[in-house]
C-alpha cells in the first residue's frame, strides 16, 4: 500500500488536514498541531511536511516503497506534546525518524533452496535492488530462471553482480530487459567476463534448443547482449558510489578473492542500516590471487554463501601440502604412460591448474616438454586474466599465461575428433562434466584405462556427471550421459582441495567478527545451510540466523 492511499481525514488542531492509513501506520500531514484521541491505534508519527495540498505526490515519492508489512509494531509513542504523547516532526526530523524504523526486506527469488539460481531482492529505505541474476545449473528453460514475476514492472532501481559465474550472472539480461529502469553495476573485470560468458551461453543454449527442443532458449541474442551490456556500470573495488532512483543507498564493492572480477557489496542506506553480500568468497590465497579483502566491522545485516557449510576440511590440510600431492599424481600417471584429464570450470580453476602445471614443469616434477592441451572458452577468459593482470590483486602481477606458458589448442568442436593420447594432460571444462563438454566427452575415452586418471580440483554437484562419478568405485559402471552406454570406471579417480570458496570454519569465524544484527544463509544445498544455521546460532545468541525460504520475504528492523 502506498502513501497514496488513505481511509479518513483527521483535523489537526490549529492546522490542516492529516491522512491516516486504514491499519497501524502513519499519519501524513503538515503542520504542527496535535492529534485527536480519535487517530489513537492509527498513529505511528505524525509528519511535518511543507506541502500545503492533503495529498502529497511527493511524499508518495519520497518514501514510495514503504508498505503495510513494513509496520507490524503497532502505536510507537515518541516524545512531545499531544494527547498521545506524540511529537509533531520537522521534515528532516521526521525523514531520519522514519527511516530508522523502515525495516530491511530480503526475499530469495533464486527459486530453490540450493546452489542454484542465484538471485535475491533486497529493499533497503525504500530502494529495491537485486543481488545477482543466475541460470540454474541443473535445470533447463524457463525453469531455469528466478522468480521474476514477483518483481513489478520498473520497480527494481539497482542490481548488483558479485561475479561472472552463470549461476550467477546467466539471466541478467533478462533481468535487464523485465526491469529497464535498473542500472547495473559490477567490477570491471567482471564486466569483460560477463560478455564472454553471457555471449558463450547463448551458444550454448542455441544448442540446446536444436538438440532437446526446448524452445525458450535462447533466452537473449548476441544482439541483445551487446545492447544490454552497453548500460553496464564498472566500478572498483574500494569505490564508493550512490545507486538507486533517489541515488540514497551508498554502495562500496570489496574483492572477494573467488575468480577475477569478484566482489562482495556494501549497501549503506539513508537509515545507517548496512548490508553486506558476500557473492562467492574464498579467504585463503589462491597460486594466481590472494584471498578476500572484505570489510571487518560496521556490518547490520550479513548475506552470506555457505557453498562448504557439509564439508569438513581435515585438520591436517595445507594448501602447500595438497598442491604436492596433486603435482605427485600427475607426474604417476604420465610415468605409466597414462592421460591426466582434469575437469575445470572455464573462470578461475583453468587459469589456476593451468599456472600450476607450469610451476610443475619448472620445478621438474613433471617433464618440461609434456603436452597440455587447453582451449576454447578457457582460453578466451585466460586473455581476460593477462588483460587484467595489473588491474586487480594479484600475486604476481607481471605473469601473463599467454606469454608464460605453451600449451597445445583443443579441436574446435565438430571440426576434428576429440582423441585422448596417452603422455598428455587435458585441461578442459567443464569442471562438472556437464553433457556434450569437452570434459563429459572425454572421459568416456578415459575411464576404461587403468593408466590413465581423471582428477578432480573443485566443485561438483553430487547430481552432475563429475558428481556421479567421484562416488562411482573402481570397476562399477558409470553413466556419463543419459542417452550413453554405461563405461566401466578403471582409471584412477581422485580429488583435490583447491576450492575458489571458503572453508565452512572461515565463513564462521568472519560472522563471529562481524557480529551482524542478522545473517542470511545463501548459496548452500540443505545439508550446508542446515550446519551453518545451527552453529552460527550456538555461537552468536544475539543475532538471527535466516535461512530465507524461496519467495518468501523478512523484515528486519535497523
Amino acid at each position: 500500500m502506498s502513501f497514496l492511499a488513505f481511509e479518513r481525514e483527521y483535523n489537526v488542531y490549529g492546522s490542516c488536514a492529516v491522512h491516516v492509513f486504514p491499519f497501524p501506520g502513519i499519519i501524513i500531514g503538515k503542520g504542527r498541531g496535535q492529534v485527536p484521541e480519535s487517530a489513537e491505534g492509527t498513529v505511528i508519527f505524525v509528519l511535518s511536511l511543507p506541502f500545503s495540498e492533503p495529498v502529497f505526490p511527493p511524499a508518495a515519492k519520497t518514501f514510495r516503497r514503504v508498505e503495510e508489512s513494513f509496520f507490524p509494531i503497532g502505536l510507537r509513542s515518541l516524545p512531545g506534546r499531544g494527547p498521545l504523547g506524540l511529537a509533531a516532526l520537522t521534515r528532516r526530523e521526521a525523514r531520519g525518524t522514519l527511516l530508522r524504523h523502515i525495516m530491511i526486506s530480503f526475499t530469495n527469488i533464486s527459486g530453490a533452496e540450493e546452489i542454484g539460481a542465484n538471485c535475491y531482492l533486497l529493499e533497503m529505505d525504500g530502494t529495491r535492488i537485486v543481488l545477482d541474476s543466475g541460470m540454474h545449473p541443473k535445470k533447463e528453460g524457463k525453469a531455469a530462471m528466478p522468480d521474476f514475476d514477483c518483481l513489478e514492472p520498473n520497480s527494481v532501481e539497482a542490481v548488483f553482480l558479485s561475479h561472472s559465474h552463470l549461476d550467477h550472472l546467466g539471466t541478467l539480461p533478462v533481468l535487464q530487459e523485465k526491469q529497464p529502469a535498473a542500472e547495473v553495476f559490477m567490477t570491471p573485470a567482471a564486466a569483460a567476463l560477463s560478455e564472454v560468458m553471457l555471449h558463450n551461453s547463448v551458444n550454448v543454449m542455441s544448442a540446446k534448443r536444436l538438440d532437446l527442443g526446448i524452445v525458450e532458449y535462447p533466452f537473449f541474442t548476441h544482439n541483445d547482449l551487446d545492447r544490454l551490456s552497453d548500460a553496464w556500470h564498472a566500478k572498483s573495488c574500494n569505490e564508493v558510489f550512490r545507486v538507486g532512483f533517489r541515488q540514497n543507498v551508498l554502495a562500496t564493492f570489496y574483492d572477494a578473492g573467488h575468480i577475477l572480477g569478484s566482489a562482495g557489496v556494501m549497501l549503506e542506506g539513508e537509515s545507517g542500516h548496512t548490508v553486506f553480500y558476500t557473492g562467492d568468497v574464498q579467504f585463503e590465497d589462491q597460486s594466481m590471487i590472494p584471498g578476500a579483502d572484505f570489510p571487518e566491522s560496521g556490518v547490520d545485516t550479513l548475506v552470506m554463501e555457505c557453498t562448504r557449510g557439509g564439508f569438513q576440511r581435515s585438520a591436517h590440510y595445507s594448501r602447500p601440502e595438497e598442491m604436492v600431492r596433486f603435482g605427485k599424481a600427475i607426474a604417476e600417471t604420465l610415468e605409466r604412460g597414462g592421460a591426466v584429464l582434469i575437469p575445470v570450470f572455464a573462470i578461475g580453476k583453468s587459469q589456476e591448474m593451468l599456472f600450476n602445471i607450469h610451476r610443475f614443469k619448472q620445478q621438474g616434477v613433471i617433464p618440461a616438454n609434456t603436452p597440455v592441451y587447453f582451449g576454447g572458452l578457457s582460453a578466451k577468459v585466460s586473455l581476460l586474466y593477462d588483460r587484467f593482470a595489473g588491474l586487480t590483486r594479484r600475486h604476481d602481477h607481471e605473469f601473463k599465461l599467454k606469454e608464460e606458458i605453451q600449451t597445445v589448442p583443443l579441436p574446435r568442436k565438430g571440426k576434428a575428433p576429440l582423441v585422448c593420447s596417452p603422455g598428455n594432460i587435458y585441461v578442459v571444462s567443464s569442471g562438472m562434466m556437464t553433457e556434450n563438454t569437452l570434459s563429459n566427452v572425454m572421459a568416456e575415452q578415459v575411464l576404461p584405462q587403468e593408466k590413465n586418471a581423471i582428477l578432480f580440483v573443485g566443485y561438483a554437484d553430487p547430481d552432475s556427471p563429475a558428481g556421479l562419478l567421484k562416488a562411482t568405485p573402481e570397476g562399477e559402471l558409470v553413466k556419463m550421459r543419459p542417452n550413453g552406454q554405461p563405461v566401466r570406471r578403471k582409471c584412477t579417480v581422485d580429488c583435490f582441495d583447491f576450492s575458489g570458496h571458503a572453508t565452512r570454519d572461515s565463513l564462521v569465524n568472519y560472522a563471529v567478527k562481524l557480529n551482524p544484527r542478522q545473517v542470511v544463509l545463501v548459496h548452500g544445498d540443505p545439508d550446508a545451510v542446515e550446519w551453518m544455521q545451527h552453529t552460527l546460532s550456538a555461537k552468536m545468541p544475539d543475532s538471527t540466523i535466516v535461512v530465507p525460504e524461496p519467495g518468501r520475504r523478512y523484515t528486519f528492523e535497523p
